[in-house]
């Protein structure tokens, strides 16, 4: 039987898993017990059949995984703090405002104005050298952020999350042995898809242009869902076919993932298992 498509991420000393009816998040707690919560959650494009069209339910994916994702990142942090310093609704919603400005700024505002003083706004290498500016900055990002000690342990849990995939794929039986023997890479990982956003950005943006830098700025925030929903198809694609030409294009996101995952201890091997097995 064709196991259930199950994805996750890493949250604050655990890791969350979603299954296509819902979804779990497990953690360690100070106390060295894990404590786990699940929920029923069905996909938008399952829950909704006419939202899951090719390209338009990779931007509808996204969406629905941020939701996701922020509850679980703010339960499993609220879970490592006493109960009067857990983090309010309110000031996780400000935090995300703020990260997501500074990520237009970041991400796009300082690549536009890097590679317009190097060539013309008009031309395929003003493209180019935008999506590599792009690239460069999102690489040293995530070195940079690696040094940090708390995001070393979401990296090494980020693996775990991967390896316990990998073996529910396999078929073999959860266990921490048998999770310890698989990559800390996947094919379908969040990783890779933000590796083809950029390529494929590179391509949209030199078709879709303007000679008013403001409207370049504004194409570069309204096409988001577009290149992330080709960008998704690509990735499902990837999973899907294990061909020479697919293995080149998801390659470098494979790459990149040596910068997002590491490798698990035991412990958290225990607690992605626990997390895939309440999802399942």
């Amino acid at each position: 039987m064709k196991p259930l498509s199950v994805g996750g991420q890493a949250v604050v000393e655990g890791v969350m898993m979603r299954s296509p009816d819902k979804y779990s998040v497990s953690v360690r707690l100070p106390n060295g017990k894990i404590k786990s919560m699940v929920e029923k959650k069905q996909s938008w494009g399952k829950k909704y059949p006419w939202l899951d069209i090719p390209f338009a339910r990779g931007a509808i994916f996204l969406i629905d995984m941020m939701i996701v994702g922020l509850k679980a990142l703010s339960w499993s942090a609220n879970q490592q703090q006493e109960e009067d310093e857990q983090l309010k609704s309110s000031e996780i919603a400000i935090t995300m405002i703020v990260a997501f400005a500074f990520a237009i700024l970041l991400f796009i505002g300082v690549p536009y104005v890097l590679a317009r003083l190097i060539s013309d706004p008009s031309s395929f290498l003003f493209h180019a050298i935008d999506g590599a500016v792009r690239l460069v900055i999102f690489i040293s990002y995530l070195v940079l952020i690696g040094r940090m000690s708390d995001i070393k342990r979401i990296f090494q849990y980020h693996g775990a999350e991967h390896k316990a995939v990998h073996c529910l794929e396999s078929g073999k039986k959860l266990t921490i042995k048998n999770v310890q023997t698989f990559p800390t890479e996947h094919p379908r990982c969040g990783t890779t898809m933000l590796v083809l956003v950029v390529l494929v950005s590179i391509i949209v943006f030199s078709l879709v242009r303007s000679q008013f830098w403001y409207w370049n700025i504004a194409f570069r925030i309204i096409l988001v869902p577009v290149i992330a929903g080709i960008s998704y198809e690509i990735l499902r694609l990837g999973g899907k076919y294990n061909n020479w030409f697919m293995r080149s294009i998801i390659t470098p996101g494979l790459w990149a993932q040596g910068l997002t995952t590491s490798q698990p201890d035991d412990k958290q091997v225990e607690v992605a298992i626990a997390a895939l097995k309440k999802a399942l």
